[in-house]
């Protein structure tokens, strides 16, 4: 292949899987910026969701999309039983500090159950459209990368649109901006803490899914996505969707464009790289700014 068009390719893949990685990071922003919650479970919540994909097609035959319909309910109510059961009973003073300790032995529960349940055999899901590619300007785009970006669009748009057009998204970025001040205008934040968890845990549930189209997963799967995911809610601005999804398009673009000339293993290191440069020169995020203030 020409060195054009495998740049051009690797451009295209990578603004693709910046978008995947936009959706996987999506939660995470919300849970800290609602609650200042790090949430370490976030990428094991993403495995079991791919497994649950994998599940319902290999044992039902049920198309992965289609499982989205059982799977984000099931996800958003966890996360609601999650916040009110096990989280909002944490000091406020230490809530940082022990909910990375209590979500990290989520994290190692989740993935025991999966080793028990489904052994640590690789798994991937077969579908009909597995291998199928579209050709553009010489370029081959694998079909599941494609709705994988697709989906990402879809739920990154109505998250928008939800934060920004419903009454419902006018309490959690109030919460998120001034949990004090909401308080005083008579905004329930502890229900609208549940309820954002919720949604956080409901973004897992398609992104699980999407990262189960084109990914052979396993139980331990989560150690590998939880330093990335954290890379770019810092380098996105903690707490700012529109940051994060900035931030994972232009390392996932990097990413693929370092592909070329180092392979997949080192490209992978500009997530710690970015991560490094932010806690050094601009702890609040590169696009923590006026990006990170219209949520």
């Amino acid at each position: 292949m020409p060195s054009g068009a495998l740049l051009f390719q690797s451009v295209i893949l990578g603004l693709l899987l910046g978008g995947l990685y936009a959706l996987l990071a999506a939660g995470l922003t919300l849970y800290f910026g609602i609650m200042r919650v790090v949430m370490i479970a976030h990428s094991a919540f993403l495995i079991l969701a791919a497994y649950l994909a994998w599940w319902t097609r290999t044992r039902l035959g049920v198309d992965p999309l289609l499982s989205m319909v059982g799977t984000v309910p099931l996800f958003f109510g966890l996360g609601v039983l999650l916040q009110r059961l096990l989280l909002a009973r944490l000091r406020p003073a230490t809530l940082t500090m022990m909910s990375v300790l209590l979500t990290f032995a989520i994290a190692v529960l989740i993935e025991g159950l999966l080793g028990y349940l489904f052994t640590g055999t690789q798994r991937r899901i077969q579908l009909g459209y597995g291998s199928a590619s579209l050709g553009l300007f010489g370029a081959r785009i694998a079909v599941v990368k494609l709705i994988a970006f697709g989906l990402a669009a879809v739920s990154l748009l109505a998250l928008y649109l939800l934060l920004k057009r419903t009454r419902f998204g006018w309490s959690l970025r109030a919460t998120i901006q001034h949990p004090d001040a909401a308080r005083l205008v008579g905004i329930d934040t502890e229900r609208v803490a549940g309820f954002g968890f919720g949604l956080g845990l409901a973004t897992a549930a398609v992104g699980g899914t999407a990262l189960a189209l084109d990914t052979t997963i396993y139980p331990s799967l989560h150690w590998h996505w939880i330093g990335p995911l954290m890379a770019i809610i810092v380098v996105g601005g903690l707490g700012s969707v529109p940051g994060a999804a900035a931030a994972a398009m232009l390392l996932g673009l990097v990413q693929s464009l370092l592909q070329i000339p180092l392979g997949t293993t080192w490209a992978q290191t500009i997530f710690y790289l970015a991560l490094f440069a932010t806690l050094a020169f601009r702890p609040q995020g590169f696009f923590g700014g006026r990006l990170a203030q219209r949520f």
